[in-house]
């Protein structure tokens, strides 16, 4: 009875004492392998309610076990991939990592790009404004042709704001970059016209650099010859406003470039001789006569120059003119000519023939 009961008890108990002494030697039980514990799924055979595996069983299970184990990642895409990067050129790598970094530095530039401020002003604006140069160049550097000439709520574009302040180094980029330097203001002005109002020579000069020709495109010399001829809203151009100021080295500079010397203003039809004359300005009337101004040109009522000088008595002027051939029995629309309008002068009379003498009509002049 005990040798059957040991029996029994060895047949009763054979399962759990093979089990157990896989469990112990770490042959045939995940339990006793290196890494992550496997889930009881993941292990056929083995669970509650399951029996002992059978030989072939074991068998085919301490074989995948075993290739889990030798398995030493050689074939894992984390370490191809690694492989792979070893073989990139160093200097690829350079150039991938300054492109990134200059991508990087233009991503903030560029969302900048639509910001407006409430009066218009783009960034480039108040960078000119605040006079941050440094900026202002940057912004010319990297922002498009339609931020660059983009009008505030004055219609002033920043190069209109740059010669206003009197900033070269930006207007000379600006020009560069081949902005518009025909756009007007709300006065009407062109950046030339501010040029001439702020007397900076500096930048007439870059303001009238021609860019270099290109194929297909109309002659900028054509294009620059219109833009001399621009009037502002008062009907001035830029050589009318020059000659209010007196400038002579912008005068010479204007009518050098293109300027029309005997172009009238918009309002009354007054040349810059006019003006001159008008603002007794003895040296401004000299320097027009040398560069070819037209002694007698007509206003729209038809005064000439001296009528003018006559009309102001002005005699030191109005004998520059007579010097200078002016025709001293012209008439205005008034019917008037220049002695009419001395009106007694002596000093003016001197200067002038009389024409109270007359053959067939026509009268004889006589100088006194």
């Amino acid at each position: 009875m005990s040798g059957t009961r040991g029996v029994e008890g060895k047949e009763a108990g054979g399962g759990s004492e093979l089990e157990d002494g896989q469990c112990d030697s770490g042959f045939g039980c995940s339990r006793s392998l290196p890494g992550e514990p496997r889930s009881p799924s993941a292990a056929p055979g083995v669970g509650r309610g399951a029996g002992p595996p059978g030989p072939g069983q074991a068998r085919a299970d301490a074989s995948s076990e075993a290739e889990e184990r030798l398995d030493s990642s050689y074939g894992s895409s984390s370490l191809v991939e690694a492989l792979r990067g070893l073989g990139k050129a160093p200097e690829k790598e350079e150039e991938e990592e300054e492109e990134e970094e200059e991508e990087r530095l233009r991503r903030p530039q560029l969302e900048t790009c639509p910001f407006v401020s409430e009066d218009g002003d783009t960034l480039l604006h108040l960078a000119i404004i605040h006079g941050m140069h440094s900026i202002a160049l940057c912004c010319i550097a990297q922002l498009p042709m339609e931020v660059l000439e983009m009008q505030n709520d004055l219609f002033q574009t920043p190069l209109h704001l740059s010669v206003y302040l009197q900033q070269s180094d930006v207007v000379q980029e600006l020009v560069l970059k081949g902005v518009n330097t025909a756009l007007q203001d709300r006065n009407g002005n062109t950046p030339l016209h501010l040029a001439c109002e702020q007397q900076s020579l500096d930048c007439a000069l870059l303001l009238l650099l021609q860019p270099e020709p290109v194929f297909g495109r109309p002659s900028e010399s054509r294009r620059a010859l219109q833009y001399l001829q621009l009037q502002n809203w008062q009907g001035l151009t830029c050589l009318h406003i020059s000659t209010l100021k007196g400038n002579l080295q912008l005068m010479a500079l204007l009518v050098k470039n293109g300027a029309d010397i005997n172009v009238q203003d918009g309002t009354s039809g007054k040349t810059p001789l006019h003006l001159a004359v008008e603002n007794h300005d003895e040296m401004a009337v000299k320097h027009l006569l040398q560069m070819g101004a037209q002694v007698d040109a007509r206003m729209y009522n038809g005064c000439t120059p001296l009528h003018l000088a006559v009309g102001r008595r002005d005699a030191t002027i109005a004998a520059i003119l007579c010097h200078s051939g002016a025709d001293t029995l012209l008439r205005n629309m008034e019917d008037e000519t220049a002695q009419d309008l001395a009106d007694g002068n002596d000093d003016i009379l001197t200067l002038l023939p009389f024409d109270d003498l007359k053959i067939s009509g026509k009268p004889v002049v006589c100088s006194s």
